[in-house]
């Protein structure tokens, strides 16, 4: 798959989650910018009254999913600056959405990393994910 194909699908995932959190009653926008500026932001910041959410989002057909390290520690400054919840977001094709905060992702020399499986048990769904209190 090419790098456009990679990022264009990535970007529509990213639009799919900005949907589903206006249908459930958040605003949420998507930044397009990531990883084009100098400033790390999120892929997608949401809120709904006091809760506001940073989300660096990943897509994968394959069983499990890294972050990088500059990654997740980026997403967590911009948070604590920001005053955010902190989440990684996965979209596992033709399985679903997953959202985990970098603590429950297992660490590697150099990323983070969550299979499917771990995903099931350590992830939160999207509905769990608006409905938590944190």
């Amino acid at each position: 798959m090419s790098h456009r194909t990679r990022k264009s699908r990535g970007s529509a995932a990213e639009r799919e989650l900005v949907h589903k959190f206006w249908d459930a009653g958040w605003a949420a926008f998507r930044a397009p910018a990531s990883g084009a500026m100098p400033i790390q932001i999120p892929d997608v910041i949401a809120g709904h009254g006091n809760r506001k959410l940073g989300i660096e989002i990943k897509l994968t057909k394959e069983s499990k999913k890294y972050f990088t390290k500059q990654e997740v520690e980026d997403l967590q400054g911009f948070c604590a600056r920001f005053g955010s919840e902190c989440w990684l977001g996965v979209k596992f094709l033709r399985k679903g959405w997953f959202f985990l905060s970098p603590e429950d992702m297992r660490q590697t020399a150099s990323s983070y990393v969550v299979s499917y499986e771990e995903a099931q048990k350590k992830g939160l769904s999207f509905e769990e994910l608006i409905d938590s209190i944190v």
